[in-house]
C-alpha cells in the first residue's frame, strides 16, 4: 500500500533564484489524507508536482511505498492526479474520459467498462454518461475528473486545489465526497489547498507550508489547539497578538507587561524573564463584559466596530493600552453591543499562547507572500 517520502527535497527556479521547495521532509502514511496548507506561492503545489514526477527536485529523494521514484516519469509512478482546471478532454463524452486510462493501459474491455461503472456510480454521474464537458457543471465536471483519476487503480491520488474554480456552496459539498471516496476506497491522498477551512474539515494531517518550508505537521486538532510557530496560530484559524516583556517566571506561569504597564498571565512556554515576546489569543476565546475589571487577563476597552457573519458576531476592540483586538461571539446567544460602549475584554490564562517575538519583525512573520 502507499506510503510516501519526502527526504531533503529541494526545487529552485529561474537558475536558482526563486527557492520554490526548501529542503523539506515529509512522510504521508498509507491510506492517510493529508493536506498541503499554506498561502499562494509558498511550494505546495511544486510539492505534488514532484511527487507525481512533473517536476524533478535538484536535491533530495522522493518515495513511493518504499521505492525510490526520483527519477521516474509520471506514468512509472501510478498516481492519480486530479488538476484545478478539470482537464477534461472536451472532444470526449463523460465515459470516454472516465475509461481512457484503462483503455490506454491496455485492460480488457470488461474490465474497463466495470471500472467505469464504478467509478462514476460513486460520484454519482452514472446518468450523465454520454454528456460533454461543455454540457456540465463545474461541481460535475470536477467529479469527473475525480472518477477519471480514480479509474486508473492507482491507490495513491494526489489533487492540486481541486475545488478552487467552484462556487462556495459546492466546494463544501464536495470536499466531503471527495474525502469519503478516498477512505471508502482505502487510498492515499495528498491535498494541496490555500483554504485553511478546507484543510480543517477533510484532513488526517496538515502540513502547513510557508516560503518553501514546512513549518508545522499535524492534525487539525493539534495545529488548532497548539501551534509551534507564530505564523500557524494565524494562518489556521486566527489570532489577536499582543506584545510584551516577561516580567515574571514561575514553573507553571509567567507575566506579560504589554504596553502601558497592563499585565497578562499565560502559561509557562519555556521563554526567560526580560524576553520580548507575542501572547496570541483566538478571537473566539476572549469575553466581553460590561462591567467591571476583575480576576486575571481583564483589560478594559471600547467597541469600535462589528460585523455580523451570520452565526457570529465580529466585534473590533480597541484596548486601553491602543492594541486592537478582534472578538467573535455566537450571534445567538450573545447580548449586541454598540459602537462606542466600553466593555471588558478577558482570556483564560490558559487559552494563550507565548512565542518568542520574531527577529524581522511581527508584522514580517505574519506576512503571507
Amino acid at each position: 500500500m502507499p506510503e510516501v517520502k519526502l527526504t531533503n527535497v529541494a526545487k529552485t527556479f529561474d537558475k536558482g533564484r526563486i527557492i520554490a521547495v526548501d529542503h523539506i521532509d515529509l512522510s504521508i502514511r498509507d491510506r492517510e489524507y493529508l493536506t498541503l496548507l499554506g498561502p499562494s506561492g509558498c511550494g505546495k503545489t511544486t510539492t505534488l508536482r514532484m511527487i507525481a514526477g512533473l517536476e524533478l527536485p535538484d536535491e533530495g529523494e522522493v518515495y513511493i511505498d518504499e521505492k525510490r521514484v526520483s527519477g521516474l516519469p509520471p506514468e512509472e509512478r501510478d498516481v492519480g492526479y486530479v488538476f484545478q482546471e478539470y482537464a477534461l478532454f472536451p472532444h470526449m463524452d463523460v465515459w470516454d474520459n472516465v475509461t481512457y486510462g484503462p483503455r490506454v493501459k491496455g485492460w480488457e474491455e470488461e474490465k474497463s467498462e466495470r471500472i467505469g461503472r464504478e467509478m462514476l456510480e460513486l460520484v454519482r454521474l452514472f446518468e450523465r454518461t454520454d454528456a460533454f464537458p461543455s454540457e456540465l457543471s463545474g461541481g460535475m465536471r470536477q467529479r469527473v475528473a475525480l472518477a477519471r483519476a480514480l479509474s486508473s487503480g492507482s491507490k495513491l491520488l494526489l489533487l492540486d486545489e481541486p475545488l478552487g474554480a467552484l462556487d462556495a456552496k459546492i466546494r463544501t459539498e464536495l470536499r466531503y465526497e471527495i474525502r469519503r471516496l478516498v477512505k471508502d476506497l482505502q487510498l492515499t491522498a495528498i491535498h494541496v489547498t490555500h483554504d485553511q477551512a478546507e484543510a480543517m474539515a477533510i484532513s488526517d494531517r496538515i502540513a502547513v507550508m510557508r516560503k518553501g518550508k514546512i513549518l508545522q505537521v499535524g492534525t487539525p486538532q493539534e495545529l488548532y489547539l497548539n501551534p509551534q510557530h507564530i505564523f500557524v496560530a494565524n494562518f489556521v484559524g486566527e489570532s489577536n497578538f499582543l506584545e510584551g516583556y516577561i516580567t515574571e517566571r514561575t514553573n507553571h506561569k509567567i507575566t506579560v507587561e504589554l504596553r502601558r504597564g497592563i499585565n497578562v498571565q499565560s502559561m509557562n512556554q519555556d521563554h526567560k524573564k526580560g524576553e520580548k515576546v507575542v501572547v496570541a489569543i483566538r478571537p473566539e476565546v476572549l469575553s466581553i463584559t460590561q462591567g467591571e475589571k476583575s480576576g486575571l487577563n481583564s483589560i478594559f476597552g471600547n467597541i469600535e466596530g462589528f460585523r455580523f457573519e451570520g452565526t457570529n458576531i465580529r466585534y473590533e476592540i480597541r484596548l486601553e493600552n491602543d492594541d486592537l483586538v478582534v472578538v467573535v461571539r455566537p450571534a445567538l446567544m450573545a447580548e449586541w453591543l454598540s459602537v462606542g460602549e466600553k466593555v471588558t475584554v478577558a482570556f483564560p490564562v490558559e487559552k494563550s499562547f507565548v512565542f518568542s517575538y520574531p527577529e524581522l519583525g511581527l508584522r514580517t512573520e505574519l506576512a503571507l507572500e
